[in-house]
């Protein structure tokens, strides 16, 4: 299999373009040189720039010529793919610590989430702000293309901006905007098993608390505000995990 890269830009085949910085250094890294078969994709398949209607996919292309910091390439062919969920899953997450975080963006793309939320509540063990919310949110965004790049998914996921709870359950804006079913995963006694409160399509937000659980208050708010609280198994699933079984069941064992 040929190396896979994210070129934010329109492609069109037959045409040479200079690679964006992040692709052409993983290309430098990977010490392809000219003639070396590669495949690019934009998130956008063949309607950027092409004047066709837009189709999900890839491009083939060539190395042409490596620079100092430089990588041309000649875009070859456009193969259309569908590679998404067939319903778009947007999770809504308050975020575990650090390591766990970039682990959960990395596999929550990789099993198709169309959307991921960073959410900071009352028992929240990372806080981000400012600076360090902005650095933090590129980093995820890497991660993301990378693991896209890795898994053949040709659509990046949105990564929203770092929120806190209350004030995102206030505006009412979840990943998803009013769209679809929202549910929250919650260890309350009593609770539907997520299996029962799942319609057989349209789109869905997940919300998941972080290491302990949502407080009362913002549990209750969360069902003030439309969510419908749901449970995975008698098991308690660490912060990182839960959300991502939900997309393991609806992506890849559940129809669309």
């Amino acid at each position: 299999m040929n190396p896979r890269f994210y070129a934010d830009m329109a492609l069109v085949p037959g045409h040479s373009v200079s690679l964006p910085e992040q692709a052409a250094r993983h290309v430098q890294v990977l010490r392809l040189q000219p003639g070396a078969p590669l495949t690019l994709f934009n998130g956008q398949g063949n309607g950027q720039g092409s004047g066709q209607p837009v189709s999900e996919g890839e491009f083939e292309a060539t190395v042409e010529r490596m620079g100092r910091s430089e990588v041309q390439v000649l875009v070859g062919a456009y193969s259309a793919s569908a590679r998404e969920a067939g319903r778009a899953i947007h999770l809504a997450v308050v975020m575990p610590t650090n390591e766990r975080m970039d682990w959960l963006i990395e596999k929550a793309t990789e099993l198709g989430a169309a959307s991921i939320q960073p959410l900071m509540s009352e028992r929240s063990v990372l806080r981000l702000k400012g600076e360090r919310a902005d650095k933090k949110l590129a980093h995820w965004r890497a991660a993301a293309t990378a693991a896209c790049e890795q898994c053949g998914r040709n659509r990046l996921p949105l990564i929203h901006d770092v929120s806190n709870l209350a004030d995102w359950l206030k505006t009412g804006q979840t990943p998803a905007s009013g769209a679809g079913t929202r549910l929250l995963l919650s260890l309350q006694d009593g609770t539907r098993p997520l299996s029962q409160a799942v319609a057989s399509s349209g789109a869905l937000t997940f919300l998941s608390g972080p290491e302990g659980g949502l407080s009362a208050a913002e549990e209750a708010a969360a069902l003030a505000s439309g969510f419908v609280p749901v449970t995975l198994g008698p098991r308690i699933l660490r912060a990182e995990t839960a959300p991502l079984a939900c997309l393991a069941l609806l992506t890849l064992i559940t129809p669309a």
